[in-house]
C-alpha cells in the first residue's frame, strides 16, 4: 500500500482533474485518500502546498508517466510527436471527453498571482515543449533549417491544449482530431518544402 503522502498526492491528482482545484476541499481530499486531517497536515501546511506537490510529482513523471509509454516502438521523430497526441486523445475517449491534460485544466482555473504555482506550471509545459522541441530537432533536415523547432513545439503544445479544450466542451473528439489534422498538414509541408 502506497504511503500516506502518495495517498494524498494520487487522491489530490484525481480530485483536481475532475473537480478542479478551487472546487476540491480538504475534507474530499482526506475522504477520497482516508486519511485524518493531522495526516495531511503533517505532510502540506495546506492545500496550496497540496497543489505544488502534485504539479511537481506530474513534472516528474512527464517522461516515465507520458513520454515513455507514448514513444514505446515508435522511432520516427515526427511520429513521436503525433504518438503523444494520440496519447492524449486516448485519456480524452477513454473518458467520454471528461478528461483531458491536468496541467492545462489547472492552468486556465488558477488565476491567483502565486509564483511558485505559475513557476511550476509553466515548468510543466516547459518541459513537455522541450520534449516536442527534441522531436523536431532529431528530424534534422526533413524540416527546414530555418523553421524554429521551439515555436513548432509551442505550436504542438496549443494545438493540443486547444483541441483537449474544445474536445470537452463538445463532449465530442472531434475538435480535438481536427486540431492534429491541421497541425500534421503543417508538419508535412514542411516537410515537403524541403
Amino acid at each position: 500500500m502506497p504511503d500516506t503522502r502518495d495517498r494524498i498526492l494520487a487522491a489530490a491528482r484525481v480530485l483536481f482533474a475532475t473537480k478542479g482545484f478551487g472546487s476540491t476541499s480538504v475534507a474530499d481530499i482526506l475522504h477520497s485518500a482516508d486519511v485524518n486531517a493531522g495526516s495531511l497536515y503533517h505532510f502540506f501546511p495546506g492545500k496550496q502546498d497540496v497543489l505544488l506537490a502534485v504539479l511537481d510529482a506530474y513534472h516528474a513523471g512527464i517522461g516515465p508517466m507520458l513520454l515513455d509509454p507514448a514513444w514505446t516502438g515508435v522511432d520516427d521523430p515526427i511520429d513521436r510527436v503525433f504518438a503523444l497526441l494520440a496519447r492524449y486523445r486516448g485519456a480524452l475517449v477513454a473518458t467520454d471527453c471528461s478528461y483531458g491534460c491536468p496541467i492545462g485544466s489547472l492552468a486556465l482555473e488558477i488565476h491567483e498571482p502565486d509564483p511558485p504555482v505559475r513557476e511550476r506550471l509553466a515548468a510543466n509545459f516547459d518541459a513537455w515543449v522541450a520534449a516536442v522541441e527534441r522531436c523536431f530537432v532529431d528530424a534534422g533536415d526533413r524540416l527546414p533549417a530555418d523553421v524554429d523547432r521551439r515555436a513548432l513545439a509551442v505550436f504542438a503544445l496549443t494545438t493540443m491544449e486547444g483541441g483537449v479544450m474544445l474536445a470537452r466542451t463538445h463532449r465530442s473528439a472531434a475538435p480535438f482530431d481536427d486540431a492534429v489534422r491541421m497541425l500534421r498538414d503543417h508538419v508535412a509541408r514542411l516537410e515537403a518544402a524541403v
